[in-house]
């Protein structure tokens, strides 16, 4: 019997492409999936331990595996996971830590590069078209322009702001970066890198903060408040603040800031909102103008973070709670092999039709419409 090589040597790289999949008791098919890096809260091991978690969102978010990352400093412990994105059409998946950026392919978890930045690494963001990072460095003056494919440095973008968080746009046009060190919010036109406009000044310095469908509003923390303000995304003018109604502040872990976390669902209508000291997320009507409390969720632990999962359907606050958006009620809580309660302000979703991914969702909880 003659063997067909070209066959064979297809079907073999089919088998090892699907072997993740496989291995973690997946049939053929859609399946939606919860990538969670860890340590996703600063370097603290007890929330989920190393690496990259895979978790199943069609069956009550059970555990599926965990993917070895790198990583480490020179004694072999974790460094802080600070961000994570991914891209379907190139099939990869991104981490950043306090000094480097990993790569890892999709298909085979496997580490395809880590690379170390001048500055080091804050929370990055991925060009939809996968060929495109905004690195910040660790609250420094600069954020990094880096070639997706290679890792490669590609230019330097200085704003002296203590760079942080980073949001890509959905359509790819606008970078947007906040620093620590700044209440105004810098829009980047990602075709030639240079600031096209800006947004504020704030109440005080931006922390997380998120952008709606239409890229015309902006939604962010600040510190000092519980709660958040708004900015047009086209004029560059502050709109509006808004204050939990009675609330009170109290004492949060980290992060030194009342409210840290902020997400619109992605159908743009409710924002939702953390409460560090209290435990909780507020939610806000978004189709108003400022948006309007109308309800609250009790937590197991302290958010930090909040996003959600691509049809909306589930909400992500850090603590590992898996909130139904629709009912509001906790679904499901995140655990690990050794039952450990997972918790990362580092997540998103990714669907595979298969193996093959087909749509990612965002770690900053963008209105996607």
């Amino acid at each position: 019997m003659k063997i067909n090589a070209s066959r064979l040597m297809k079907t073999l790289s089919f088998l090892l492409c699907t072997l993740p999949c496989f291995a973690a008791g997946l049939s053929p098919g859609e399946h939606k999936l919860l990538y969670v890096a860890e340590p996703g809260i600063r370097d603290y091991l007890e929330y989920g331990g190393h690496g990259l978690l895979v978790f199943d969102i069609d069956h009550g978010h059970k555990f599926l595996r965990r993917i070895a990352t790198a990583g480490l400093d020179e004694k072999g412990k974790p460094l802080n996971v600070k961000g994570v994105c991914a891209n379907a059409i190139s099939k990869r998946i991104y981490i950043s830590t306090t000094r480097t950026i990993l790569c890892l392919d999709l298909l085979t978890d496997k580490l395809l590069w880590e690379k170390a930045y001048d500055g080091g690494c804050d929370r990055l963001a991925l060009s939809p078209d996968g060929k495109t990072i905004y690195a910040p460095s660790l609250e420094g003056d600069h954020w990094n322009v880096v070639d997706a494919m290679t890792g490669a440095a590609l230019e330097k973008i200085v704003r002296n702001s203590g760079a942080h968080n980073t949001i890509y746009g959905l359509d790819g046009a606008h970078v947007y970066l906040a620093g620590l060190k700044s209440p105004t919010l810098t829009v980047m036109d990602a075709r030639t890198h240079e600031v096209a406009s800006t947004v504020g000044p704030f109440g005080n310095v931006i922390r997380p903060f998120t952008i709606n469908g239409s890229q015309t509003l902006c939604f962010v923390n600040v510190n000092g408040l519980l709660g958040f303000e708004v900015g047009d995304l086209r004029t560059g003018k502050f709109l509006h603040r808004v204050e939990i109604p009675g609330g009170k502040p109290g004492t949060e872990k980290r992060h030194g800031c009342p409210s840290h976390g902020i997400g619109l669902t992605p159908d743009n209508n409710e924002l939702w909102l953390t409460d560090a000291a209290n435990s909780e997320l507020h939610i806000f009507d978004a189709t108003a103008m400022p948006p309007k409390l109308i309800d609250h969720v009790p937590l197991r632990d302290q958010p930090g973070w909040v996003t959600f999962g691509i049809d909306g359907r589930f909400a992500y606050p850090s603590t590992g709670d898996v909130v139904e958006v629709k009912t509001r009620k906790i679904v499901a809580e995140l655990t690990d092999e050794e039952a450990r309660a997972v918790q990362s302000e580092k997540l998103l979703e990714i669907d595979f039709e298969g193996t093959q991914p087909v749509q990612v969702g965002d770690q900053f909880g963008l209105g996607r419409k």
